[in-house]
């Protein structure tokens, strides 16, 4: 009997991969049963699927932190790629599975709003419950293909909803793709800082210089090596299994976060910015509220599932930068 091409890839995991990863062929499966493909794993369909989505095209004009339009600076979809390459650099060393990083990584922000954590904070506040990694959860289980959902793996929809916030993922994938978006996210918004402007590397602390390094380049190396190195040593000694970083590295990371939290995150430019996006959002949600017939049919078709306001977040979550302009121009100037 000839075997595919997937249970070939199924049996190269089973004798290559650490005892700790998760395999492909163990996969708790999908809401909605599939005929298996002849090539690929259950994990790299998940990945293939999110990389074809409507949402995922659309990272491409989601904010990041800066809002101003410059080519140089990150948009969702570049630390999006920049979590998936860095956490797979981390899986292959650690020997785990990197299809299953792959297609968490490609789909944790798959539910940010327009202009970032701005846009979240104005959808949670009009909504009263809305957090972009469930809502990322929300786009592959029901939103995308029209209603129908991508239909995703166990773990790769387990990884995609506890990639932030108090929820653990359940497998040693997830869990590294949680600790890498923040890596991540640090390390690049230090770079567009600098090249913005907003401070220049002489100021960040003593600490984070002497410990991380002075260039993006050295500070993804150290948090890189360190992970491997920290997560090996911990295993081999009996730990529990888990992603671990130094006390060291983890203590320079936690200063690096305050400072940024301070001088970038909320600090003035950013607060500027904070207050136009409000204002934007704030006022699409309003209007569409009040005017529902006027969204995109998919999204007014809902309401009679749901409810309006789940109808009306959605709709403005999956709003780029710049089409949620348009629209406020579109809406409100003469």
């Amino acid at each position: 009997m000839n075997l595919s091409i997937r249970h070939t890839t199924e049996q190269i995991e089973e004798d290559l991969f650490s005892p700790y990863a998760q395999l492909s062929k163990r996969s708790m499966g999908r809401i909605v049963d599939e005929e298996e493909c002849d090539i690929r794993t259950v994990y790299q369909r998940d990945r293939d699927r999110i990389i074809h989505c409507k949402s995922f095209r659309s990272l491409k004009e989601k904010t990041q932190v800066f809002i101003a339009k410059n080519d140089f600076f990150r948009t969702r979809l570049t630390h999006t790629l920049e979590v998936n390459q860095i956490g797979r650099t981390i899986a292959r060393a650690l020997r785990l599975n990197e299809d299953l990083v792959e297609a968490i990584a490609l789909g944790h922000d798959l539910g940010h709003t327009c202009f970032g954590h701005r846009g979240e904070d104005v959808l949670n506040r009009l909504n009263g419950n809305f957090k972009h990694n469930e809502q990322s959860l929300r786009v592959v289980d029901i939103l995308e293909r029209d209603g129908k959902g991508l239909n995703l793996t166990f773990e790769v929809r387990d990884g995609i909803v506890n990639h932030t916030g108090a929820g653990v993922p359940l497998t040693l994938e997830g869990k590294l793709v949680k600790r890498v978006d923040r890596i991540t996210y640090l390390c690049h918004d230090v770079q567009d800082s600098i090249n913005a402007g907003i401070f220049k590397i002489e100021d960040l602390p003593r600490v984070v210089t002497d410990i991380l390094g002075k260039s993006h380049s050295e500070r993804v190396n150290k948090f890189v090596i360190d992970l491997i190195k920290e997560t090996k040593r911990n295993i081999e000694n009996d730990k529990e299994i888990n992603i671990y970083q130094s006390d060291e590295i983890f203590d320079a990371m936690n200063i690096l976060r305050k400072f940024m939290f301070e001088n970038v995150y909320y600090g003035e430019i950013c607060q500027e910015e904070k207050k136009k996006a409000e204002f934007i959002v704030g006022s699409l949600y309003e209007y569409f509220l009040n005017h529902p017939e006027e969204m995109p049919p998919n999204f007014y078709r809902n309401i009679e599932q749901e409810d309006l306001n789940r109808s009306v977040t959605d709709f403005i979550a999956t709003c780029t930068d710049s089409y949620a302009i348009e629209l406020f121009k579109e809406k409100f100037l003469p």
